[in-house]
């Protein structure tokens, strides 16, 4: 009997991180389902990853209602097969100060970005946990555990896909299920996402450098589907901003303050008058790269999130040791 392909989903699939992410899986062999909500991103993409020689499908659908992703999955295992990895991309935010968002863009932003997830998970694991095989890749970034300010909804969805994503875990090894759930956290990357978000700002947008190729992201996020770590940590500025939030918050907090304001704003004026892709879709803007394309670098080192739990108890052990020790030579 042919070897059959294996079927990956990616959500947010036509644009960014999700695009450079479907490429990278047609290359590998996969038959790829995309998800969005744009009839233009949905046709270039498929094209694409017809062009790349995979058999690909495109998805109507908002993230954001259960319903249609959950039709979107439907129709996924009846053109495809059985699927084989889901990756949760699709995301929305806000630029902009807290006090200055309205209480539907705050609710969109989580609509999307948190909920979302949480609906392409509930569309997997329902077909996944039944066959007791697959693997579930959460999208994640830097800021579900460091915040940053004028982001304040996005950091917050990706902060809850990281509690629930964790929560998920603990039931399913309470289940011995065999599906696999794995999170990748990104850093700053090259994405049209400063192009379409909605800004408020008065200024571009930028990412918070340093900045990332989609492309790197699509390497981990794969690598995440074939081996399943808890978590990947991409990008040093990720790791540094995860491990000083452990050690010194309060520090990040003033940092943040400082730094984080000018760093996600370019020196050009926003056009007032552009649209974004908050409640509709903007077509014309669903490509893989940003306008960042001279500030940003094709490779990032990453580490599994195990490895640096491991050796920070190592190191913390040993630091005990020697207090330990210390404190049995002091004389009194």
């Amino acid at each position: 009997m042919a070897h059959e392909s294996p079927v990956v989903v990616i959500t947010g699939g036509t644009a960014g991180i999700g695009r450079a992410t479907a490429h990278y899986f047609a290359q590998a062999g996969y038959k790829v389902a995309v998800i969005a909500r744009g009839e233009q991103g949905l046709t270039e993409t498929v094209a694409e990853l017809e062009a790349l020689g995979a058999k690909a499908l495109g998805c109507k659908a908002d993230v954001a209602d259960a319903a249609q992703v959950e039709q979107a999955a439907e129709r996924v295992e009846t053109e495809l097969g059985p699927i084989n990895v889901w990756v949760n991309a699709a995301m929305t935010t806000v630029l902009g100060a807290f006090g200055s968002m309205t209480p539907e863009e705050y609710r969109r932003v989580t609509d999307v970005t948190y909920l979302g997830c949480t609906y392409g998970t509930m569309a997997a694991l329902k077909r996944m946990k039944v066959r007791d095989r697959g693997t579930i890749v959460q999208v994640g970034s830097a800021v579900a555990y460091r915040s940053i300010p004028l982001q304040s909804a996005y950091c917050g969805a990706k902060a809850a896909i990281r509690g629930f994503t964790d929560s998920l875990r603990s039931e399913l090894i309470h289940d011995k299920s065999r599906v696999r759930l794995t999170m990748v956290h990104l850093p700053a990357l090259n994405t049209p996402q400063f192009d379409w978000a909605r800004n408020k700002l008065g200024k571009r947008g930028q990412p918070l450098p340093p900045i990332y190729q989609p492309e790197v992201a699509a390497r981990a996020i794969f690598d995440a589907a074939m081996r399943a770590p808890r978590e990947i940590w991409l990008g040093k500025t990720t790791i540094q901003a995860i491990l000083g939030n452990m050690v010194a918050p309060g520090l990040l907090d003033t940092v943040m303050a400082k730094q984080a304001y000018s760093g996600q704003m370019t020196n050009e004026p926003e056009n007032p008058e552009r649209a974004d892709y908050l409640f509709e879709p903007v077509e014309g803007l669903h490509r893989t790269h940003g306008r960042f394309n001279q500030k940003a670098s094709n490779k990032a080192v990453s580490v599994d999130s195990d490895i640096v739990s491991m050796v920070a108890l190592v190191a913390a052990g040993a630091g005990l040791m020697a207090l330990a020790k210390l404190r049995r030579l002091k004389p009194f």
